[in-house]
């Protein structure tokens, strides 16, 4: 069986070298995050071309998701580089100050005084040093030292338990909205979202820039959790960004959410991406410790569609070997997976032909043991549908349309192929696509198996029909002699 789970992997300059990324295709990684907070236009361009183009040599579709860097709220720069505060200690956050030194320090976000008051919490470094705040005056935020130790410039800063208001989309994320747009990326993961106000703003600008990639939500504030459904309702799928998100509710919680939010999203029909820290030694270390291999699996466990590698492919030593040990530990835990297909259908209620037909599909091929689903669409929401569901049989998505091949990547259980479908016979097709599954050596003659198609031929959201055949029963029809 191939693996059902995808892998996310973050270009950097460990993996930019063509030969590099060429291997790490091979290897497995389906989709490539490129990391807006770094680099200019004409890197990313570059990238998103070395992708394409090692996607080709190595015969497999890789997606590519352009990751906006959202509001970062910062301390500024300090004269000698870094400073070490000592517990108890003053130490002032001042929004006017040019370099900072050991009793004060400057903030990218300069109006980070008027959101805390005296009492909250400080968290700076992904929650490293812990300030206390005792007074605002003006411009500056005084505070003292309850965690100490080595603080460089440019350290992030959350307060516990959320709540600032820094907008997500500033105006870099707009103008790199334009550049995803030129790409011709198929996601786009907004940074630090509060509500579905600003998964909804994103999509607008997204539309004006002439794109169409899948919107994903990174749920990383307080705020995200407590509106998580309206977020998933107008986002096409989340990530569960851990970094952050445990910074601000405490990193107890974070198991719990992250259940909670993957079968949220599997549940609304929504893709999901597992994130942060997920093999971080790797970025020195050749194998992953025991911790981090059952931190993956327990996600693919929880039906997450893509596991993701930030700095273990970016910055780190070994970005092919971490790939090849992801996909490793992918393929052995989903040997352990739950089905749950008749509960999971018997519990919905479909109000839409296509849905029913996707809901059809899946429960024929587990009661009837087939060896492959084929899905001919031009959108891929009928191999979406499939894929909200473990049935264990793979979901083959024939589809004549590049970006809907390059989207179902982040799919999980189902495995896009480029189909022309320029014949509008029925039973041609059905023939074509059985000879493109025989062709990929992923079923042989003699094997059952499912498919499904849309009439009027080519059109969206048209899936009507079910055919169960055993490969190579029939002739090819007369019209392709």
């Amino acid at each position: 069986m191939p693996r059902h789970t995808k892998i996310v992997a973050t270009l950097g300059p460990s993996s930019t070298d063509p030969q590099v990324l060429e291997r790490m295709v091979h290897a497995g990684i389906d989709v490539v995050r490129m990391n807006f907070s770094h680099g200019k236009t004409e890197d990313h361009i570059a990238r998103a071309e070395a992708v394409r183009e090692a996607s080709a040599r190595a015969g497999r579709p890789v997606g590519i998701l352009a990751d906006l860097q959202g509001p970062k709220i910062r301390v500024g720069r300090f004269a000698d580089g870094k400073v070490t505060l000592q517990k108890d200690a003053e130490f002032i956050l001042d929004a006017r100050c040019e370099l900072g030194n050991a009793q004060r320090v400057g903030l990218d976000y300069k109006d980070l005084p008027k959101d805390v008051k005296t009492g909250d919490v400080l968290l700076l470094d992904d929650g490293r040093l812990k300030l206390g705040v005792t007074r605002v005056v003006g411009h500056e935020i005084r505070t003292v030292v309850k965690v100490g130790g080595e603080l460089s410039n440019n350290k992030g800063i959350n307060r516990q338990g959320g709540g600032l208001t820094a907008p997500a989309l500033t105006a870099k994320d707009m103008d790199d909205i334009k550049t995803a747009a030129q790409i011709g990326v198929d996601f786009v993961a907004v940074s630090f979202p509060k509500s579905a106000a600003d998964m909804y703003m994103a999509r607008q600008l997204m539309r004006a820039a002439g794109a169409d990639a899948l919107l994903i939500a990174k749920i990383e504030r307080t705020e995200a959790v407590a509106n998580l459904d309206e977020i998933l309702d107008a986002s096409d799928g989340i990530m569960v960004a851990r970094g952050d998100l445990a910074v601000e509710v405490g990193d107890a919680a974070v198991p719990a959410l992250q259940k909670k939010m993957l079968r949220a999203a599997r549940d609304r029909n929504k893709l999901t991406i597992t994130a942060t820290q997920m093999m971080e030694s790797m970025i020195n270390s050749p194998v992953p410790t025991r911790a981090e291999v059952s931190d993956v699996a327990n996600a693919v466990l929880d039906g997450t569609d893509a596991v993701m590698l930030s700095a273990e492919t970016a910055s780190g030593q070994f970005p092919i070997e971490v790939v090849e040990a992801m996909s490793r530990v992918c393929l052995e835990a989903e040997k352990s997976a739950e089905v749950s297909l008749d509960r999971e259908v018997l519990n919905r209620v479909f109000t839409r032909i296509d849905q029913s037909i996707a809901m059809a599909a899946m429960w024929t091929a587990y009661h009837l043991n087939v060896k492959a689903i084929a899905s001919l669409t031009q959108t891929g929401s009928t191999a979406l549908w499939m894929s909200r569901l473990n049935c264990g049989v793979p979901v083959y998505a024939l589809t004549p349309e590049i970006r809907a091949r390059n989207q179902m990547t982040l799919y999980r259980e189902v495995y896009p192929l480029l189909m022309s479908q320029t014949h509008h016979d029925r039973d041609v097709l059905l023939w074509e696509a059985e000879q493109v599954l025989l062709e990929q050596g992923v079923v042989e003659y003699g094997d059952l198996i499912v498919l499904t198609i849309g009439e009027p031929i080519g059109a969206s959201g048209g899936t009507n029909t079910l055919k169960i055949v055993r490969v190579g029963d029939h002739p090819a029809p007369g019209t392709l002699e």
